[in-house]
């Protein structure tokens, strides 16, 4: 998956020019993963519905570790 830093999402400084991206099916693996790897992180974009058709959300683990999660097919079941 490909992303982008702009200047108002913080740019691209050392440390977070990567994420950790999973692709799940299923909404309840995506809520237990999303919820358990940003236990004690900072959420950064909250899962919700996205144009693309897919749920997604973004957030720093406790570590400083910087993920993505993107559950296709779209909506919580």
């Amino acid at each position: 998956m490909g992303s982008d830093s702009p200047e108002v999402m913080g740019g691209v400084t050392p440390g977070n020019n990567c994420h950790i991206s999973l692709q799940t099916e299923d909404a309840a693996e995506t809520d237990r993963l999303f919820n358990a790897l940003s236990a004690g992180g900072t959420v950064t974009m909250p899962l919700e519905e996205t144009f693309w058709g897919a749920r997604f959300g973004m957030f720093v683990d406790q570590f400083g570790i910087n993920w993505m999660i993107n559950q296709v097919g779209g909506a919580a079941e």
